[in-house]
C-alpha cells in the first residue's frame, strides 16, 4: 500500500518527506514539473478538444457517414463526377460548422478564465494566489473562511478551523479540524487532521500540505464512480425532444421514399442516394452548431456588460427567469456598512466627536478592541468599526480568539490588561443575549438580564425601525490565559452597535425595470424584520409582504408553496432556510434566479434554476454559480437578463426556420418524386439546396431581436413549435406544389428545366422566408441584422447565377428562358405575401 494513501496516520515530517516538500512550500520550477507529472488538479478532462477532433465531429452524424460511404461506392459503380460533387458539398457544410464552433469554443474558454477559483499557496517561500487547477501534491496551502479545499490535505497548523464536509460525508454540521496523527483505520468522517477536496472552510484559519489532487482525491474517486453531469436545462431538454421528433419524421419519410422509388423500378443506388440526400435536407444538422454559436456569442455580449457565463445552457434559464431572489447588502444597498453610533442598554447614544466616559462610548471601545484584534473571517463590519473611531488599545494584550462562525454568529477575543483578563464578544444581537446573564447599567452596575429582556428587545426594535442593523457587545471577566467557545457563558451585556447601509442610488428604477421585464424581485436577508421593512420602504417596493425565519419554520412544505408566491421579503432567515425558499418557488412553477456571495449560499445557488454570484464572492459561492457578475450591481443583472433573452430568441429563430421553408420543401420533394418519371432533384442538387439555405441561418446569432421578445420571460414550448411547423410547413408545401404545377402544366418543363426552376424557387423562397419568420412584426417594420440581410442577399445572388455557370452545367442545371424566371419570381413574391398574412393570423391566435 502507498503510505500516502493513509496520510492521516503519518506525522507532519513524514508527509513532508514523502511529498518532497518543506513547510516553506515548493519552488516554482518544482511545481511546474509536478504539474506536468500529475496533470491539472481537476475532476474533468482538461485537455482542449483539438481542431482535428472538432472537424471530425462535424461528420459523425450517422446519416452523413452513410452518405459519404454511398458517394465513395458510387465512384466505383456509377458516375464519379456526381459522387465527388456530393462529397465536396458535404465537406463545405462541415467546414462551415467547424469554423462556427471553433470560434465559439475559443470565446468561451477566454471567458471562463476570468472567473477561475484561486488558492493561496507558498511558492518559493512567498504567499501567492494561483488557480486551483495548478495545485500539485506537496503544495503548502493557506486557508481561511470561505475558501474551497483545493485537494486532499494534512493539517499542519490550525486555529479554530471548522470545515463543511457535507458534500463528501453527508454530515450536516461543520467538523472541527486539528493537526496530529490518527490511527490508519480511522473512518473518513472521523479524520480530524485531514481536509478533502470538495469541502470548504466555515471558520478559522489553517496551513495544510496537499497530498492528493484531481482524480486521486476522495472526491475524485466518488465522481469517477458516479460520472455525474449537470442536470439538463429546460431548453436543452426541449431541443432534444425537438431533434428526436424531426429524426422520427425523417426516418419514416426516407424509408417510404426509398421503397416507393425501388418499387417504381428506378435504379437502387440512385434511389438510395436521393433518400439520403432528403434525410440531410430534413435533419436539423446545424442545430448543435447554431445553438453553440448563439450561446457563445450571447456569452461574449454578456461579458461586455460584466456578466460572465460559466455554464452556457444557463443563458436560457437566465432569460426565462421570472423570480429573482437576492440578499439586501451590496445589491439593494450600497454594501458599505457604516457605524451610526454605540448605544447602551438604556438607549443612550455615543458621541463620536467627544471623549466621554459614557456607557455608550464603552460599547464603541470594546467593539473596536474586538474588531482591531480579530484574525479570522474578514468582514466589512469590522472594517467599519475600525474606521468609525480609533482608540488607544496598547495596554491590552491579545491572548486567544474564538473566530466568528455561522452557527454561533459571535466573535470572542480574550485580552489581558495589567493583572486582569477580559473576554470581549460581539455578534448578532440574539446570539449575544443568549450567552448573557446580566446587563450593565449607565452607572456601571450589573443587574439580572431576565427583568430587562422586554426593554432590551424594544430598544432593538426602535433602532431597527429607523433602518439600523443592530449588533450586540458583551464582556466577561476571566481568570485563564486561553478559552474556548464553551466559555461564552455568564456574560454581561454592554450595549448595541447601530449600523446602517444606505440604499443604492437608482435602485428603485432598476427594480422597476426588472418588474417591466417580468421579473419579480424577492429579498432574502438575515437582518431583522424592522430593518427589512425600512429598506423596502426606502427603495419603493410596493406593500412589503414579510415572512420571518421563525414563521417559516412553522410552515409545512405545502403551506410554504402557497406563501412564497406573494411574499416579497424573507427576513431573519437562517442560511439553511434559503434553499427551502428557492425549492418552494421552483415547485410553484417559477424559473428562479438566486444571487449569493457568502459561505452559506452554495446550497441555494445549486437549488436555483440559475445560480448567480459576484467576482468578489467567496470561492464556494463562485464555484457553485452558473453566472458571475463582475460588479455587484443589479443594473448589470438587468443587462444580462436582456442579453439572455436575445440569445434565446435568436436560437429559436433557427428552429422556426428549420420547420418552415426547409422542412416544407423537402417534404414536397419527397411527395412529388412518387409521381414524376424522373427525380425532382438529383442528390447533389438536394445537398447544394440544403447548403445554400443553411448559409443565412449561420448568421442568425447576429440578428436584431424585437423589443417584445425581450419584454418578458419565455420558455421552450414544443407544442408551439409543432404548431408552427404544421402551419408554415403546409404553407410552404402549397407553394411548392404550385411551382410543380406551373413548371409541368404551364411551362412544360423538361427534367433539367424542372430541376433548375425548382432549385431556384426552393432556395430563394427559403432564404426570403427567413426574413419573415425571424419576427412577429411585419417584414417592413422589423429590420434584420446587417449580416443576416447580407447573407440572405448573397445566397439569392449566388443561386440565381449558378445555372448560367460551368458549375451549374456540372451539377445538371441549365439556363432558363425569361418566361420561366417571371413565373418563378411571381410565385416567390406571392409566397412571401401569404407567409406574412398567415404569420399575422397565427400569432393572433397562438400566444408565445
Amino acid at each position: 500500500m502507498n503510505p500516502q494513501s493513509t496520510f492521516w496516520n503519518l506525522s507532519t515530517d513524514q508527509v513532508l518527506q514523502q511529498t518532497h516538500s518543506t513547510t516553506a512550500g515548493l519552488s516554482g520550477q518544482d511545481a511546474k514539473q509536478r504539474l506536468s507529472q500529475y496533470g491539472a488538479n481537476s475532476l474533468k478532462k482538461t485537455q482542449k478538444t483539438s481542431a482535428l477532433m472538432l472537424l471530425f465531429n462535424q461528420f459523425k452524424s450517422p446519416i452523413i457517414l452513410i452518405l459519404i460511404f454511398a458517394a465513395i461506392l458510387s465512384i466505383f459503380v456509377q458516375d464519379a463526377t456526381d459522387a465527388i460533387i456530393i462529397l465536396t458539398i458535404v465537406l463545405i457544410s462541415g467546414l462551415l460548422g467547424f469554423w462556427q464552433e471553433r470560434g465559439a469554443s475559443n470565446a468561451v474558454e477566454k471567458l471562463l478564465a476570468l472567473v477561475q477559483v484561486k488558492a493561496t499557496v507558498l511558492r518559493d517561500g512567498q504567499s501567492q494566489e494561483i488557480s486551483n487547477k495548478e495545485i500539485v501534491p506537496g503544495d503548502i496551502v493557506l486557508l481561511c473562511a470561505g475558501k474551497n479545499i483545493p485537494g486532499d490535505c494534512l493539517v499542519l497548523e490550525s486555529q479554530d478551523l471548522s470545515v463543511d464536509e457535507a458534500a463528501l460525508t453527508g454530515e450536516t454540521y461543520p467538523v472541527d479540524k486539528f493537526s496530529g496523527v490518527l490511527p490508519a483505520e480511522t473512518g473518513l468522517s472521523q479524520r480530524t487532521n485531514s481536509l478533502y477536496m470538495g469541502t470548504n472552510v466555515i471558520s478559522g484559519t489553517a496551513k495544510a500540505i496537499v497530498v492528493h489532487t484531481g482524480k486521486e482525491t476522495e472526491f475524485g474517486k466518488v465522481s469517477e464512480r458516479l460520472k455525474l453531469r449537470p442536470p439538463e436545462t429546460e431548453f436543452e431538454h426541449g431541443l432534444s425532444k425537438f431533434g428526436y421528433f424531426l429524426m422520427e419524421v425523417t426516418l419514416i419519410l426516407v424509408v417510404l421514399i426509398f421503397v416507393a422509388n425501388v418499387y417504381l423500378h428506378r435504379p437502387v443506388l440512385e434511389s438510395f442516394m436521393f433518400s439520403l440526400a432528403l434525410a440531410v435536407g430534413l435533419t436539423p444538422q446545424l442545430l448543435p452548431a447554431i445553438v453553440s454559436v448563439n450561446l457563445a456569442r450571447g456569452a461574449k455580449k454578456m461579458a461586455q456588460k460584466q456578466v460572465i457565463v460559466k455554464r452556457l445552457p444557463a443563458i436560457e434559464n437566465f432569460g426565462s427567469m421570472n423570480v429573482f431572489c437576492t440578499d439586501k447588502t451590496g445589491t439593494l444597498t450600497e454594501g458599505e456598512v457604516k457605524i451610526h453610533s454605540g448605544v447602551d442598554g438604556s438607549g443612550q447614544e455615543s458621541d463620536r466627536d467627544h471623549e466621554s466616559s459614557t456607557q455608550a462610548n464603552r460599547v464603541l471601545l470594546y467593539a473596536y478592541l474586538n474588531a482591531a484584534s480579530e484574525s479570522g473571517y474578514v468582514n466589512p463590519i469590522d472594517k467599519a468599526i475600525r474606521e468609525y473611531k480609533t482608540f488607544d488599545i496598547s495596554s491590552y494584550q491579545k491572548l486567544d480568539e474564538v473566530p466568528y462562525d455561522f452557527n454561533r454568529k459571535r466573535l470572542s477575543i480574550l485580552f489581558k490588561k495589567e493583572n486582569t483578563h477580559l473576554i470581549v464578544t460581539k455578534g448578532a444581537l440574539k446570539n449575544i443575549l443568549d450567552v448573557c446573564s446580566s446587563v450593565e447599567t449607565a452607572d456601571g452596575k450589573k443587574i439580572d438580564i431576565v427583568d430587562q429582556q422586554k426593554k432590551l428587545h424594544q430598544e432593538a426594535v426602535d433602532l431597527g425601525s429607523k433602518g439600523f442593523r443592530v449588533l450586540g457587545v458583551a464582556y466577561r471577566d476571566f481568570n485563564q490565559d486561553s478559552f474556548s467557545k464553551d466559555d461564552e457563558t455568564d456574560m454581561t451585556f454592554l450595549g448595541y452597535l447601530a449600523l446602517f447601509d444606505p440604499p443604492k442610488a437608482g435602485i428603485a428604477d432598476t427594480l422597476k425595470e426588472l418588474e417591466q421585464l417580468g421579473v419579480t424581485t424577492k429579498m432574502i436577508t438575515g437582518d431583522s424584520q424592522a430593518v427589512a421593512i425600512s429598506i423596502i420602504q426606502q427603495i419603493g417596493l410596493p406593500e412589503p409582504k414579510i415572512l420571518t425565519g421563525s414563521e417559516l419554520d412553522k410552515l409545512s412544505d405545502e403551506a410554504l408553496l402557497h406563501r412564497v408566491q406573494y411574499t416579497n421579503v424573507f427576513a431573519e432567515v437562517e442560511p439553511n432556510q434559503k434553499e427551502r425558499i428557492i425549492i418552494a418557488l421552483k415547485k410553484a412553477g417559477n424559473v428562479v434566479g438566486y444571487l449569493g456571495d457568502g459561505i452559506n449560499d452554495a446550497s441555494a445557488l445549486h437549488a436555483a434554476d440559475v445560480g448567480i454570484s459576484v467576482e468578489s464572492a467567496v470561492d464556494v459561492a463562485k464555484e457553485a454559480a452558473d453566472i458571475v457578475l463582475m460588479a455587484k450591481d443589479l443594473n448589470v443583472l438587468v443587462q444580462g437578463v436582456k442579453e439572455g433573452r436575445v440569445t434565446f430568441a435568436n436560437t429559436l429563430k433557427y428552429v422556426f426556420m428549420a420547420t418552415s421553408a426547409n422542412f416544407g420543401n423537402m417534404f414536397s420533394m419527397a411527395g412529388i418524386s412518387l409521381f414524376l418519371p424522373f427525380l425532382p432533384l438529383l442528390p447533389s442538387q438536394i445537398l447544394l439546396t440544403n447548403l445554400l439555405t443553411d448559409f443565412p441561418e449561420l448568421t442568425i446569432a447576429t440578428d436584431r431581436v424585437d423589443r417584445e421578445l425581450v419584454s418578458k420571460p419565455r420558455r421552450m414550448d414544443i407544442q408551439f413549435i409543432r404548431n408552427f411547423m404544421i402551419v408554415f410547413g403546409l404553407l410552404s408545401s402549397i407553394f411548392d406544389y404550385l411551382t410543380f404545377g406551373a413548371l409541368l402544366l404551364l411551362l412544360h418543363a423538361q427534367p433539367e428545366q424542372f430541376r433548375t426552376g425548382w432549385f431556384l424557387e426552393s432556395v430563394i423562397s427559403a432564404s426570403m422566408v427567413v426574413l419573415v419568420v425571424r419576427t412577429r412584426q411585419s417584414i417592413l417594420n422589423s429590420k434584420p441584422g446587417k449580416y443576416l440581410l447580407m447573407a440572405t442577399l448573397a445566397t439569392m445572388g449566388v443561386t440565381m447565377i449558378i445555372p448560367w455557370t460551368p458549375l451549374g452545367t456540372l451539377l445538371g442545371f441549365q439556363a432558363l428562358p425569361l418566361s420561366f424566371m417571371l413565373v418563378l419570381v411571381a410565385i416567390v413574391v406571392f409566397y412571401i405575401i401569404a407567409a406574412e398574412n398567415v404569420k399575422r393570423v397565427f400569432y393572433s391566435y397562438v400566444n408565445f
